[in-house]
C-alpha cells in the first residue's frame, strides 16, 4: 500500500545524496585552487571554502546516505523477493562501492578541513567521476534489471568511463591554453 511513498522518499535521498557528492569535490578543487593565491584572497577563500564544505557534508549529504539507505532497506523488506534476483547482488555491490567511495570522500572531507588535503585539482577533477560512472551502473542496473545484456552493459560501462576521462584530457588541455 505505502510502498510507492518509501520508493519515492528512497529516490529523494538518492538524488539529494549524489548532489552533495558531485558538489564537494568541486568545493575541494576550489579549495586547492584558492590555496595558490595571494595570502589575504587566499584566506578569505579557504575560510569560505571550509564553510560551504561543512554545511554540505553535514546537512546534506551524510542525512541523505543514511535515509537513502534505511528507505533501501525498507523497500527489501517490504519485497523480499528483491533480494533473490541477480540485479539486486549487482546493486548491492554498487551501492557497497559507493559507499566506499562515500567514505574515503570522508576522510578527504576531514584532511580539508584541517588544511591537510594534499591532492591536486586534477585528481578531484578525475574522483569527483567516481560518483557519475557509479550513479550511471546503478540507474541503468535498476531500470533494465535482467533485460540488460551483462556483455553491451559492461562495454557501455567502459565507453563511459572512457569518455568521461577524454573528456577531463580535453578540459586539462583547454585550460592550460
Amino acid at each position: 500500500m505505502y510502498y510507492n511513498y518509501i520508493k519515492a522518499l528512497h529516490l529523494i535521498f538518492v538524488i539529494t545524496w549524489f548532489a552533495g557528492l558531485f558538489y564537494i569535490p568541486r568545493l575541494f578543487i576550489y579549495h586547492i585552487e584558492a590555496s595558490k593565491k595571494t595570502n589575504r584572497d587566499s584566506d578569505i577563500l579557504i575560510t569560505q571554502f571550509k564553510i560551504m564544505t561543512k554545511r554540505l557534508w553535514y546537512i546534506i549529504t551524510w542525512p541523505s546516505a543514511i535515509l537513502a539507505m534505511i528507505f533501501g532497506i525498507w523497500l527489501l523488506v517490504l519485497v523480499p523477493s528483491f533480494i533473490f534476483q541477480g540485479w539486486m547482488h549487482l546493486k548491492i555491490t554498487f551501492v557497497s562501492v559507493l559507499v566506499a567511495y562515500h567514505i574515503k570522500t570522508h576522510q578527504m572531507f576531514l584532511k580539508q578541513q584541517n588544511d591537510k588535503l594534499n591532492y591536486t585539482s586534477m585528481f578531484m577533477r578525475i574522483w569527483n567521476e567516481g560518483a557519475t560512472i557509479l550513479l550511471f551502473a546503478i540507474v541503468f542496473l535498476v531500470i533494465l534489471k535482467d533485460s540488460l545484456h551483462w556483455l553491451s552493459g559492461l562495454i557501455a560501462f567502459l565507453g563511459l568511463i572512457v569518455v568521461l576521462m577524454l573528456g577531463i584530457r580535453l578540459y586539462k588541455k583547454t585550460r592550460e591554453k
